[in-house]
Formats: C-alpha cells, structure tokens, sequence
C-alpha cells in the first residue's frame, strides 16, 4: 500500500510538506503542491481519513438530527436535506443523517459522540436531550424550529413563523364561515406544536369562538404512521362532533388520513368537509382527490439557512445566536371551500 514516505520520496519533498499539502494546515507553493497531488493520483495514495481527521480535528461532516421512530422521508425532509446538501457542496463537507432514537443512543454498546464538526437539529422538544447534550460537549448545533425558553438564548435557529401562519391559515377559514374545527396537531412536546397551537387558539379568539367549537389532537410518539393516525382521529371525531366542518392537519400525511376517513363516512371534500394541511408539493398529490390546500414552508431554504449559520460557526464567523425566519405562503387549492350549512351537521 502506498504512503505518504512514497510520494515524498517521489517529488523530493519531506513527508511534512505533503502532509500539508493535504491538511492546507500550512501555505505550500503551487509549484509543490502540483508536483505532490500528480505523484500522489500516479501512485494511487489517500490521505488516511481519520488519521488526518484526529491531526486537524476536523471531520468535514455535518450531521442532520431528524427525530422518530422507523423514521420515513417526506418530502418536507427531502427538500430540507437538498437545501442542506447544496452548502455542503459548496463549502466541501460531507453529510451524516441520523435518525436513531435517543433511547437506542443510550445503550451502552453505542455510547459514543458522533464523527460530525457540527449538527442540525429538526424538531426540537421543550426538553430536548439533543441539545442539552451538544452543549454539554461544546458541538456547534443549529435548530430548524423553535427552541424552548431554555435554550432560546444559546443557540441559533431557523423556523417558519408558525404562530402567525397557523393564525393567517384559520383566519381564512373562518372567513369561508367555519365555526368548528379539528386540528390534527404535532406531537404535544414539540415546539412547533405549542407554536401553531397559538396562532390557532388567538385566530379563535379574536372571532368570538367557544372553546367548545373545536377539538385539538396531538399525534402521540406511540403512533408511528401519521396516515393511521390522520384516520382514526378523524373518523372517532367525526363520529362523535357531526358539526366539524373544517380539518387543519399538520402534515400532508395526517390529511391524506383525514381524506380516507371521509370517504369512508360518505362526506364530500370540500362540500362537507374542508381540509387544509401545512405541507405542500406531497409525495401523495395523486392521491388527493380534490387537491389538497396547503402551505408553502420553503423547506430547502431552511436546509440552505440552517447550514450556512452552522457552517459560520465553524468558522467562528458567527459571534451571536443567529434567528432566521422563512416566509411561508398559502397555497388555495380545491380541498376547502365556503361552509355549506345545509349539508353541515349530517356526518354519521
């Protein structure tokens, strides 16, 4: 196998100019550096990764922390992840995704700290292990969503502005004339639950509503598909609350659950029942029969947010907590439509 003492021998250079040839730990000239990376492609060597990785400590790998159990990509993590990808090409890192549980984590087989120079950390919890645990070992972490008033003045972030959306979202369906509500939310312990929880209840207020008018489920973390859960909420609900006309779900997946149960009941979309949900641009949009209303979260330009101020803070160019806000918009589509008040109440 060829080493570094193999290509030193072969440019006529000590073995510690090609070794900062490639760490850049010192300026080599061009002249130098060109001989020693031609010998080094002529002799087929690489840089032993982790060797050079403990000398500069340095990995050049971000690390995106995305929550759950048996995890699944939507397409809102999907398009986050590109975004991410996007700086990471440009600024030459690599990614590591994780979506283990943090009870996994805490074996004792896998107890270890993670080979990233900084993490990204989706859907924090008001108190997130996560991040107690990256401030414990000084990794430089950015959120995408709100952190908790524990942390708000430690870390940086990236979010939508989910109180004044969630407000925007029931205030134009209260206009249509909904008076009574299902909202299928996040899970209770997430930031971005309580967040939309706000806008909707302020939304409520402001219109005179009783709190009686509407009915809020958090997904729990017992229930891994949102589809079945989206189903089963909305098919007892309705059952049990004939008067809901309006359903706003947290994700396109709990809405396509929601659009299942209906069908099953014999309700019309948006004739009956109108459906908003805050996703847009689903996996499932064949599925969606009529099309469902959405927003917009720009989720790649949080990704492209998220990791320009994390990858500022490894260059210690970020001196303060940064809070970054991307716009949202609604997007009106078919699945919501003024409250038909003689078809309203008959679900059964």
């Amino acid at each position: 196998m060829t080493t570094i003492a193999d290509v030193a021998k072969a440019t006529g250079v000590s073995k510690g100019t090609v070794s900062s040839v490639f760490s850049k730990k010192r300026p080599i000239s061009k002249e130098v550096t060109e001989r020693v990376l031609e010998a080094a492609r002529a002799l087929n060597y690489k840089p032993n990764y982790w060797a050079r990785s403990l000398a500069n400590k340095s990995t050049r790998i971000l690390g995106l922390n995305i929550p759950g159990e048996k995890f699944k990509f939507s397409q809102f993590h999907l398009s986050l992840m590109n975004g991410v990808l996007r700086v990471c090409y440009d600024h030459g890192y690599r990614l590591l995704v994780n979506t283990l549980p943090q009870t996994f984590l805490d074996r004792v087989e896998n107890i270890s700290s993670d080979p990233v120079d900084g993490e990204i950390i989706l859907d924090p919890e008001a108190d997130d292990l996560r991040i107690e645990d990256r401030l414990n070992r000084e990794v430089p972490i950015v959120l995408v969503g709100r952190p908790s008033k524990a942390y708000d003045n430690r870390v940086s972030y990236v979010d939508n502005d989910n109180v004044g959306m969630t407000g925007q979202i029931t205030r134009y369906l209260l206009e249509l004339g909904h008076r009574n509500f299902l909202f299928l939310n996040a899970p209770k312990h997430r930031t971005v639950a309580s967040d939309r929880e706000l806008g909707f209840l302020t939304a409520c207020q402001e219109f005179g509503m009783e709190q009686t008018s509407h009915q809020i489920v958090h997904k729990p973390d017992t229930i891994n598909s949102s589809l079945d859960f989206g189903y089963e909420t909305t098919l007892a609900t309705l059952r049990k609350m004939p008067e809901i006309s309006a359903i706003i779900a947290d994700s396109d997946t709990m809405a396509l659950g929601a659009y299942k149960a209906a069908q099953k009941l014999g309700i019309q979309i948006p004739e009956q029942l109108s459906v908003f949900a805050f996703s847009d641009d689903s996996v499932f949009s064949p599925e969606f029969t009529p099309p469902l209303t959405g927003v917009r979260l720009n989720a790649e330009q949080l990704g492209i947010e998220a990791a320009t101020i994390l990858i500022e803070q490894l260059k210690k160019e970020a001196k303060t907590i940064n809070r970054t806000i991307v716009p949202t918009e609604m997007i009106i589509r078919s699945s919501c439509a003024h409250r038909n008040i003689e078809m309203g109440g008959n679900h059964s």
